[in-house]
């Protein structure tokens, strides 16, 4: 596993910022399985990122935050 963030190994290193605030809002950048870095669309109804390895994942179903 990988972080979706940062795409190093969990154990490589401090991930504080990675799982700080705001990047819990934060499509993921990098593929956990294999740390590929992703394709990442944002819409406003959510996000989909694209591993060319994996395939798609996605939070369209979630509900859009608003003011």
């Amino acid at each position: 596993m990988f972080c979706v963030h940062c795409g190093r190994p969990p154990a490589a290193g401090e991930h504080t910022p990675c799982r700080g605030g705001r990047a819990a809002l934060e499509p993921p950048r990098f593929c956990a399985e294999c740390a590929r870095r992703m394709v990442v669309q944002v819409t406003p109804s959510g996000w989909s990122a694209t591993c060319s390895r994996h395939g798609e994942t996605t939070n369209a179903g979630t509900p859009a935050l608003t003011d």
